[in-house]
């Protein structure tokens, strides 16, 4: 392993890094101005809409959605409140849980798209043209696999 963090890598996360974090807090105030809720919530919620029968184990929800478990049992306890989402029995093994993504969940998806989708279009899309959106792409996905390689693309 290297010792040294080339001057150009160590650039590149400061602003990958800044940037992320700025960019979804732009993201998060357009949510909360529209009245919606947060990037949480819609993280969890899409990735219990693209699973099978739109329902997954706690553990899963938790990877996919990159909470804690703590913090996942937070996130599912008001998502239940709200009815966007049921616990249920685990039919494989009967003691595990699922979240099940309920209608109102569904819908409460399709009122933050919109929103979320303008923000990453205006704060990182509009930064940038295709090819360097793909050269993008090509490098976060390569990182992804290193740290995750049982990460599933067609899940992302």
């Amino acid at each position: 392993m290297k010792k040294e963090l080339p001057a150009a890598q160590l650039d590149a996360w400061r602003r990958y890094y800044v940037s992320f974090w700025r960019i979804s807090a732009a993201i998060e105030a357009d949510l909360v101005a529209a009245g919606l809720p947060s990037l949480s919530w819609y993280d969890a919620l899409y990735q219990l809409y693209r699973a099978p029968e739109r329902r997954l184990r706690m553990s899963d929800l938790a990877r996919g959605a990159l909470l804690s478990r703590s913090g996942l049992t937070r996130l599912v306890d008001k998502l239940e409140a709200e009815k966007l989402i049921e616990r249920r029995t685990c039919p494989e093994d009967g003691r595990g849980q699922h979240a099940q993504l309920t209608d109102k969940g569904v819908e409460c998806l399709r009122r933050i798209w919109p929103v979320y989708r303008a923000g990453i279009a205006k704060y990182f899309g509009a930064q940038m043209n295709d090819a360097e959106a793909k050269q993008l792409a090509t490098v976060f996905r390569r990182i992804v696999a290193v740290l995750d390689p049982g990460m599933d693309e067609a899940k992302e």
